[in-house]
C-alpha cells in the first residue's frame, strides 16, 4: 500500500507503510540467522584485538597523545613488558601502531595520521633501526 502526500505543489513524496507481519517475519529471520550459527561474530573486532589480542597491553589513549615521541615510547615500553606477544618488542609495537591507522581509515584526522606516520619513525630510533 503507498500514500501519496504533497509537501509543496512541484515534488511529490512517497511513502511506504510497512504491515506488522511483515516486519515479524523480517525479525523472525534475522533471529533465526542468528540461532544458526554457533557464535556470533564480535561487532566490534578491531577493538576487540587492541584490548585482548596476544600483541600488547596498550596504555588507555596511547595513541591519542599529542608528542609523536610520547607515543613511541609508551608503545615501547608496552611491548617490553608485554608477556603476551609473540614476535619481538619492535615487531609488535610496529604492528599495533600500523593497525590501529589502518582500522581508523578515512575516519582519521590528518592531523592525527601524521602525527601517528611520525610516531612510526620515532619508535624506529627508540629501537636503533634508522
Amino acid at each position: 500500500m503507498a500514500q501519496v502526500r504533497k509537501t509543496t505543489p512541484s515534488r511529490k513524496v512517497t511513502t511506504r507503510k510497512t504491515s506488522k507481519t511483515t516486519a515479524r517475519k523480517t525479525s523472525a529471520k534475522r533471529n533465526a540467522a542468528r540461532k544458526g550459527s554457533k557464535r556470533a561474530a564480535p561487532k566490534r573486532w578491531s577493538q576487540r584485538v587492541t584490548k585482548e589480542s596476544d600483541a600488547l597491553d596498550l596504555k588507555r589513549g596511547v595513541f591519542k597523545l599529542t608528542s609523536p615521541k610520547k607515543i613511541a615510547a609508551s608503545l615501547k615500553s608496552s611491548a617490553e613488558h608485554s608477556a603476551r606477544r609473540k614476535a619481538g618488542a619492535y615487531r609488535s609495537a610496529l604492528s599495533m601502531l600500523t593497525f590501529y591507522i589502518n582500522r581508523a581509515g578515512k575516519t582519521l584526522p590528518k592531523t592525527q595520521r601524521e602525527r601517528l606516520e611520525r610516531a612510526k619513525e620515532e619508535l624506529k630510533r627508540a629501537f636503533g633501526r634508522e
